[in-house]
């Protein structure tokens, strides 16, 4: 079987001069490395297409492949995380990872969190703000979490998130706006312990590989997982692998919502406690980090001793599945 890679490297973008912020949820070039070797020592024959003007450009020409691996997360609009498996459908190649309207839907913050909410899964209220009007029509109680409806990375999320006043809501609110021209959400502040889920697999067939806890360090930015603290997370952060009742708690939730959202083969979902230690669903990413040593889900799986390739072959696995299951 060939596969084809799609990615965004970051080295590629810095050079076109986009900043380190913008480019933060790219791939380094050992991520592709990595995720290319695996593929090579697990049977698969691969070529490497590169981010979405490059598939544009070899589906024009004529290039096929029996499967595409793509991780790329795309540049601009709350679809760009859909574009390239839009494009793959188009042609009808098949691909590894949730389809585009999982990553159009699971992109935008507030529609996620509709969709899960509906399917009762368990998520701290929240409201959107779009304009300056609509920041006086939030209608929460403090403290409350602010962050833009469409990034990730920890992007846009700071020492300044976590607010409890109007006019400190206000004042984050009117910096991101601007900054970010997406529109934000505004969440009650869990204040628990916060935890990030691994998943393998799709529907009926999804489970848990891990449940790992985040710990902020003392030189970490306080009350999140921020932009800066995941960026410098070897200082700042400690990770921990839990497997007690409330563990599987988090797995419970987190698999609810990986099945409600449709998501498939791999990824993760982040969770932390309310007041009454209770799990609540946060985000869901279903294009979740590769690379071997620095990313979650790796990270998750090799703190229990579960190696890359094991992994990898989970999800190549479950895809190959749903492929050959037409």
């Amino acid at each position: 079987m060939v596969v084809g890679l799609t990615y965004d490297l970051r080295s590629d973008y810095l050079k076109e001069g986009f900043s380190e912020e913008e480019t933060a949820e790219f791939d380094r070039e050992s991520t592709v490395d990595a995720i290319d070797n695996t593929l090579q020592q697990l049977g698969y024959s691969t070529v490497r297409i590169g981010h979405v003007r490059h598939l544009v450009q070899k589906l024009a020409g004529g290039e096929r492949w029996d499967l595409v691996f793509n991780i790329c997360e795309g540049m601009y609009g709350m679809g760009r995380e859909a574009q390239v498996p839009a494009l793959l459908d188009a042609y009808n190649i098949p691909y590894v990872f949730s389809d585009p309207l999982v990553l159009a839907l699971t992109l935008h913050k507030g529609m996620t969190k509709h969709v899960v909410r509906d399917c009762g899964v368990p998520t701290p209220d929240f409201a959107e703000v779009k304009m300056k009007a609509d920041i006086a029509l939030v209608n929460l109680p403090y403290p409350l979490f602010v962050k833009p409806l469409g990034e990730g990375t920890g992007k846009g999320i700071d020492s300044k998130s976590k607010v409890s006043t109007a006019a400190e809501l206000e004042a984050v609110c009117m910096e991101l706006l601007p900054r970010f021209e997406q529109g934000l959400i505004i969440e009650t502040y869990l204040p628990g312990r916060e935890f990030t889920v691994g998943i393998t697999g799709t529907g009926l067939k999804a489970r848990c590989v891990g449940v790992m806890e985040v710990i902020l360090g003392t030189g970490a930015e306080a009350d999140a997982y921020t932009y800066v603290n995941k960026e410098e997370c070897e200082e700042r952060v400690q990770y921990r692998i839990v497997s007690d009742e409330l563990a599987n708690r988090c797995a419970q939730v987190s698999l609810d919502a990986w099945r409600a959202l449709n998501c498939r083969d791999g990824g993760r979902v982040d969770i932390r406690l309310d007041t009454e230690g209770n799990p609540g669903f946060m985000e869901v990413n279903p294009l979740a980090g590769l690379h071997p040593e620095h990313s979650d889900l790796p990270i998750i799986c090799n703190l229990q001793g579960i190696p890359y390739l094991k992994l990898m072959g989970w999800i190549m696995d479950s895809a190959v599945e749903r492929v050959r299951a037409g």
